[in-house]
């Protein structure tokens, strides 16, 4: 039995991860994960929704999908830094994503290359 509710489960994420194996970007475009819908809630625990708060001017990280041709510093798998606000919204197969230039990136952060990597040593 345990074995049908894990086939479920992993089958749901399976339809949930969109097929971008067909989708070519052009010039020097990113598609990022949707890092948040913009709701909030407070400390007493309310629902504050995205339409009655100011926009923040707060950056946020997201995980990168797919790269277009001519982007130069960020790989797929990188995560990256920048404003919401910046990107547009796309869906693919039901899924949303974040449409950025590469120039409203502010920083990267790739993942660890190899465990074989020693720091250096200082004088």
């Amino acid at each position: 039995m345990a074995k049908t509710t894990t086939g479920a489960s992993s089958s749901r994420r399976r339809r949930k991860q969109p097929d971008l194996a067909g989708v070519r970007l052009t010039a020097d475009r990113l598609v990022v994960e949707n890092p948040d819908n913009g709701e909030r809630t407070s400390r007493g625990g309310l629902l504050i929704p995205a339409t009655a708060t100011t926009a923040p001017k707060r950056c946020v990280w997201s995980g990168v999908v797919l790269v277009g041709p001519d982007v130069r510093g960020v790989r797929i798998g990188d995560r990256v830094l920048f404003l919401p606000q910046a990107g547009l919204e796309i869906e693919v197969d039901g899924a949303e994503y974040l449409l950025l230039r590469e120039r409203d990136v502010q920083a990267v952060a790739s993942p660890a290359e190899g465990a074989e990597r020693t720091p250096g040593q200082y004088l």
